[in-house]
């Protein structure tokens, strides 16, 4: 199975974006997908793969988190 992640763009260089995923920042491909600082955005394996509404990237989190929960993690 394949999770794709919601983050936020808080930065763009190049072919590249820096992503907040709840404090910790990664680097991804932007590819074709067309984003701008603020987006929220869905990564997989590195790679920007959609642009998602807010309410869409909270019920993703929102879910996540319940799922963390129910294994007894914290995330």
């Amino acid at each position: 199975m394949c999770v794709a992640l919601p983050g936020k763009v808080v930065e763009i260089n190049d072919d590249r974006a820096l992503v907040d995923f709840n404090g910790n920042k990664v680097s991804a491909l932007t590819g074709v997908v067309d984003c701008k600082v603020g987006d929220n955005v869905l990564i997989h394996a590195g790679c920007i793969i959609q642009v998602v509404s807010m309410s869409e990237a909270e019920e993703m989190n929102d879910i996540f988190a319940a799922i963390a929960e129910e294994m007894g993690e914290v995330i």
